[in-house]
């Protein structure tokens, strides 16, 4: 090979999907590769070395890969937040838009402590409207989040200006023009 391969070269995209005119950001070519898959765990984690991380939340779906593999490489907690209905402790949940409607979170109502430090984790950051609303789950149990790190960022859709808005540190490994 002439070159050294980026995340961003793992990462295949899918023409017109869920809908036409999307393109889709698709990580499991990237998870599916051992290499790349490490070096994004890696450079997921390089920003945070020497600081003190507690638990490592993972948003639904891709998060809970990213998320596990990040908390084994730290020797610490992992906590999922998902869709309504599928956890099954007592909850807390937050309702947020879509650009096609509305969606509910939940975490459970003792997955964190107060005063723990977090690192969110997700696949892509696209208008931030699912890690806004994890960020408000773990804020309200009392969680002091340390930064937001995702594979790819959108920036056209906004959602690193949103996540900075609400006093977010925000790492992304790459970015992709368009939706």
């Amino acid at each position: 090979m002439s070159r050294n391969k980026t995340v961003k070269d793992y990462i295949r995209t899918i023409v017109d999907f869920p809908h036409e005119g999307i393109m889709f950001r698709d990580v499991t070519t990237l998870f599916a590769d051992p290499r790349g898959f490490r070096m994004a765990i890696d450079q997921m984690l390089h920003p945070y070395a020497g600081e003190r991380i507690d638990k490592v939340v993972g948003l639904e779906a891709r998060g809970f890969i990213l998320g596990g593999a990040i908390a084994h490489q730290l020797s610490v907690g992992f906590v999922p937040i998902r869709k309504k209905g599928k956890l099954p402790g007592t909850t807390i949940s937050q309702d947020y838009k879509l650009e096609y409607g509305e969606a509910i979170v939940e975490i459970h109502d003792d997955a964190i402590q107060p005063g723990e430090k977090i690192l969110v984790v997700d696949d892509l950051l696209a208008t931030g409207g699912t890690a806004a609303a994890g960020i408000n789950l773990i804020e309200r149990l009392g969680g002091e989040i340390i930064s937001c790190a995702f594979i790819i960022d959108l920036p056209e859709l906004g959602g690193r200006k949103a996540l900075e808005d609400l006093g977010m540190d925000v790492h992304v490994l790459c970015e992709f023009e368009g939706l």
